[in-house]
């Protein structure tokens, strides 16, 4: 997420109640996750195992639970607990706006687009010329998107990252991570009825220009979509994926986080993807595996009962 203005870093460790290292004339750009950032931004870090990869990062000011060493150019803001602290920073900077109407007046929609009734359009939305927003549709506060997109009835666009901190020792175990990201629809896009696309955590979840998605789809938070892919019904992509383009998932693949599906990869239905895979191959089963290989596995294990029965004969 951007932040415009950019915020004195003095101020952020007095808002937060941090003890400030480092750089103390740094102006902060954005906030955003370590897997998001750029030079500018806040991140946070409260495990010592990726300390280094934070601190290395291209994060300028950097919340951290520990005093340590401050990279050259960098800012650190010591705090007990940074993951509170950066919560605190979303709520601010871009807290909980309540609707007044069905259609904020906030957003903006373009020439010839059509909105079917009960459809909710949030505030600071852009929606494109040429669009067809079917009933029931809910789109959230600063999503975007783009011209000739259809959008099925029942669909749930930019609805909040799945994303918590366990905290073992409190009666509320899950602590939630606030969402700060979008949710942005290129052109030519369709999504079909009942699909729930999530926004980033602070950056944002992208459907590529030309995609189309089937009823009954799930995109986690932060996902990014290729151009021109196809996904059948029940298609579930965890958070941070990311798809190439003119990738095909047939019905019911999950697929993992933080991965990457290859170019032009065809994924048969009812597969698992929990790890990344090249693009230009077909794939099949759980965990997937090239389609012919895995085809003549099963095949083998269907003749199991045979083979044993004539090992049998042959004692």
């Amino acid at each position: 997420m951007n932040l415009d203005p950019a915020v004195p870093v003095r101020w952020l460790a007095q808002f937060i109640g941090a003890t400030l290292v480092g750089a103390e004339e740094q102006m902060a750009t954005g906030l955003n996750e370590i897997h998001k950032v750029r030079n500018g931004d806040i991140s946070f870090v409260d495990f010592e195992k990726y300390y280094e990869k934070c601190l290395h990062s291209a994060a300028t000011i950097i919340i951290i639970n520990k005093a340590v060493e401050c990279p050259k150019g960098k800012t650190l803001l010591i705090h007990a607990d940074p993951f509170s602290a950066y919560v605190k920073l979303i709520k601010h900077f871009r807290g909980f706006e309540p609707a007044m109407q069905m259609i904020s007046p906030s957003a903006t929609i373009g020439e010839g687009t059509h909105l079917q009734p009960n459809v909710f359009v949030g505030n600071h939305v852009q929606i494109g010329k040429n669009c067809l927003i079917h009933p029931n549709v809910t789109i959230y506060d600063h999503c975007i998107i783009g011209d000739n997109v259809i959008i099925h009835a029942g669909s749930v666009i930019g609805a909040d990252a799945f994303y918590f901190k366990r905290r073992k020792e409190c009666a509320v175990q899950y602590d939630k991570l606030e969402s700060c990201g979008r949710v942005i629809i290129e052109d030519w896009v369709e999504i079909g009825a009942c699909c729930t696309i999530d926004k980033g955590v602070s950056g944002d979840t992208i459907l590529g220009k030309g995609t189309k998605l089937d009823n009954h789809i799930h995109i986690g938070h932060g996902a990014v979509i290729g151009k021109n892919c196809l996904f059948a019904a029940q298609v579930g992509i965890g958070g941070k994926a990311i798809i190439e383009d003119e990738v095909i998932l047939w019905g019911q693949v999950g697929v993992s986080k933080d991965l990457t599906i290859g170019k032009g990869a065809v994924v048969y239905a009812q597969s698992g993807v929990p790890a990344s895979i090249p693009g230009g191959k077909i794939y099949f089963g759980s965990p997937v595996e090239d389609a012919k290989t895995k085809m003549k596995e099963l095949n083998w294990i269907k003749r199991i009962p045979e083979l044993w029965q004539r090992m049998l004969e042959e004692k």
